[in-house]
């Protein structure tokens, strides 16, 4: 299986740490966010890689460079001259995935034990276009779930916009940033330009599976802040 890791962002959150370096070269102990990932694919058996990019898009070229791409295929997609969020990301990517096969798509500042290899095989036995990670935890928004796992909804509490649609909500559940998808969904991307995945896949959940993989006692992380680095260090046993 290949997989993207999504480490274009602008790491806002994660300021000043990021005034000058890219968020997936901040440090956890010794090693970056964008090695503690790589190399959590490569023991899940993934060989091959697109890494899109953006902010100070140069040293993570540099840095890949200097430890050999790790050993693996490690391509980039670059997004310099216009960050096109995870949809058209995923999208500019598309070319790398000619295989036909599902795909992981990874944010580089999640950490957490969830088990790849359960979501890979849930995803394959599963009839879905895509499987999202999700789980409960509060967040401001929510994915809305039936009772089969099926994509209905999602809602924003901070705005008050929601979109459902279908009926029968009876999960609602915050993503993890993890997700596998199938490349059957590039001819179906009718989106253009900056856009999000979710939006795309709630046009299409009407129609096709988009389906949720619950990992609620899973130990899962968004180091999108600095005092959220320690934490993420403890756990990896860094400290």
């Amino acid at each position: 299986m290949k997989a993207m890791i999504f480490a274009a962002g602008l790491g806002t959150r994660m300021a000043p740490l990021t005034d000058n370096l890219p968020k997936a070269l901040i440090k956890v102990g010794e090693k970056t966010l964008l090695e503690i990932l790589i190399n959590k694919l490569i023991l899940t058996g993934i060989k091959e890689i697109i890494i899109n990019v953006h902010h100070f898009e140069k040293a993570i070229i540099d840095f890949l460079q200097a430890k050999d791409n790790f050993g693996i295929k490690i391509q980039i997609s670059n997004e310099s001259e216009k960050l096109l969020d995870t949809g058209g990301g995923i999208k500019k990517a598309s070319w790398f995935f000619d295989n036909m096969e599902p795909f992981l798509v990874h944010n580089v500042d999640v950490i957490s034990d969830i088990s790849v290899d359960k979501l890979i095989e849930a995803h394959l036995k599963s009839n879905n276009l895509a499987t999202l990670a999700v789980r409960k935890r509060s967040t401001s928004r929510y994915l809305w779930f039936d009772k089969a796992m099926q994509l209905c909804g999602w809602e924003n509490t901070k705005t008050g916009e929601s979109v459902r649609v279908k009926n029968n909500v009876e999960n609602k559940l915050a993503f993890s940033g993890i997700h596998i998808i199938d490349p059957k969904i590039f001819p179906l991307m009718s989106e253009a330009g900056t856009f999000s995945i979710i939006q795309t896949y709630l046009r299409l959940s009407g129609d096709y599976p988009i389906g949720g993989f619950r990992h609620d006692e899973s130990f899962w992380l968004d180091v999108g802040q600095p005092d959220k680095i320690k934490v993420a260090a403890k756990f990896l046993g860094y400290i």
